[in-house]
Parts: C-alpha cells; structure tokens; sequence
C-alpha cells in the first residue's frame, strides 16, 4: 500500500512537473495543435523516423535551442530585429511557444499545415524591418540573414543532440539532418543553404567577419543565461540547461557575450547537468504529452 501511495504521488509529481514544461513550449493551444497534426493523415515532409524528427523530438533541443539564441544575437542585423521588434522579453513564454509550434509543424504536421505555417512566418518577416543602432538597414526577409539564423540552428541543434541527445545519430544521417532542414530554410526564403555539416561548419565560419559584440547581444545573454523569464523558485531548475547551453558556445563567442570560459568545469560538472536536465524534461514530458492526446 505504502509503495502504492508512493507510486501516485510519483506519477503526480511527473504529471504536474510535465505540464508545465508542455505548456512552456507549446502554449496554451499546444495540445489543439497536437490533436489536429495527428488527425490529418495527409503527406508529410518528413518520415517519421527521419533524422530531422529524430534530432527535433529529443529533449537535447532545449539545449540547443539556447546555444542558438545565444549565437544569433551576435549579428548586429539579425540582432536588431530581434530588439527593435520581437516581444521575447516582455512575452518570452509566447515567443517560445510560436517557435516550437513552428518546428513541430513543419517537421511532423501535413504538408498543407507546414506550408501555412510558412506563409505566417513570412508574412511576420515581411513586417519586420528598420535600422541598426549602427546605421544600416536591415529586413527580417533577407535571405543572407535567415541562412545565418539557419546555420547556427542546425550546427547548435546537432551540437546539443551529439553531446545530451538519447541516442546520436551517423554522421551520414547527420547530413541528411542538414538536407532536411534546408528545405525548411529555403521554404522560409533562405538561399545556398548548406547540404552537408561540413557546409555548415564552413558557412558558420564565414559569417565571422559580420558579427559584433553588441550592448543588446550582451543584454540578451544576461536575459538567457542570468536573469532569466523565470520565478526566483523555477531559476534554480534552469540553470543546468543554461550551463549546457553555454558549454556549446564556441570559445570565440565566449567574450563577445560575456560568458565565462571554464572548460574544465564545463567537460565534467556541465556534462553532468546537461545529461540531468535532459533525463529529467524526458522522464516528465510524456505524461503531460499523454494527457494532451487524450484530451
């Protein structure tokens, strides 16, 4: 009876802990969405055992998905549309949940519901445009900037899933990864997206001579790492992904951000939190997930 109780408290706990992850990244409509992906039988892009559904079903993601956020902001242009126009800090929960409505769509929903979703996407990038504190012009539109936004999502989502991910993939599949993903890029208006990591790689690297160190970039990186969108009690919970996540910002970033380099610390104590993290958000995430596609 005792193990019993113990079991319903248990099953409680990852019931309550679970939703609140769910409802984090999905939204308050997240689980509509869910019932409407799995009631169209229409084509997808994408098999469902796919590399690209594999790397974007794992829990590493959370990771990645930071390591990218972190990166991104270093291109002064990209960095400005975010500042100028997003609402990531005044609603970040909202801006989450769109952006991980966005991938789920496009890489497990129909072939109708993931070219909407493109359509909504573009027509926000149509609107978003202005000019950098540095002078220049800059429009969310731009195909240079989305194969920048492209690139350091592939290579930190990769990056999070060989290092936190369940199980890795080839690097052969990790390539198909890369040929997935730019069919999404290109959809979105993006141009001479890479086919292959070490395209990726190469392209990351000549991006390099355009990034800046810059009071909103470091701003961000507070926001994401330090003063996180999250009560004083959840903050704790947070900072082993947040730990992960800076693990995989190149040294190169490291400064330009304000983040510490500890690399030693990083290859023992920040393994051991990201793989805590990750173990955790799998062990409570399905129960919210079952309850979401029964209801």
């Amino acid at each position: 009876m005792v193990a019993s109780a113990f079991e319903g408290v248990l099953a409680g706990v990852r019931r309550s802990i679970g939703g609140a992850i769910f409802e984090r990244i999905a939204g308050s409509d997240g689980a509509e969405v869910g019932r409407r992906m799995r009631s169209d039988d229409g084509p997808r892009w994408f098999a469902a055992d796919s590399p690209i559904a594999r790397v974007h079903g794992d829990a590493a993601m959370f990771i990645g998905g930071l390591t990218a956020l972190l990166l991104q902001s270093l291109h002064p242009l990209a960095m400005a549309g975010v500042d100028q126009h997003s609402g990531y800090r005044g609603d970040p929960w909202g801006r989450l949940a769109r952006t991980s409505r966005f991938l789920a769509v496009t890489t497990y929903g129909s072939a109708r519901d993931a070219q909407r979703q493109i359509e909504v996407v573009r027509a926000v990038h149509r609107r978003v445009t202005g000019v950098a504190p540095d002078g220049r012009p800059y429009a969310a539109s731009d195909p240079h900037l989305l194969s920048w936004v492209h690139v350091v999502e592939v290579s930190s989502f990769v990056s999070a899933h060989r290092r936190f991910g369940a199980t890795s993939l080839t690097d052969a599949e990790y390539d198909v990864y890369a040929v997935q993903s730019g069919r999404i890029a290109t959809e979105l208006g993006a141009r001479d997206v890479p086919s292959s990591m070490a395209e990726v790689r190469a392209m990351f690297a000549a991006y390099r001579p355009e990034l800046a160190s810059t009071p909103a970039a470091r701003a961000t990186a507070r926001y994401l790492v330090v003063n996180p969108p999250l009560p004083l009690a959840l903050r704790p919970a947070y900072l082993p992904l947040a730990a992960a996540a800076v693990s995989l910002v190149p040294r190169w970033a490291r400064w330009p951000l304000r983040l510490p380099w500890l690399p030693v610390t990083e290859a023992t104590v920040g393994r051991v939190a990201g793989d805590a993290v990750t173990q955790a958000i799998r062990w409570a995430l399905p129960a919210a997930e079952g309850i979401a596609a029964r209801s």
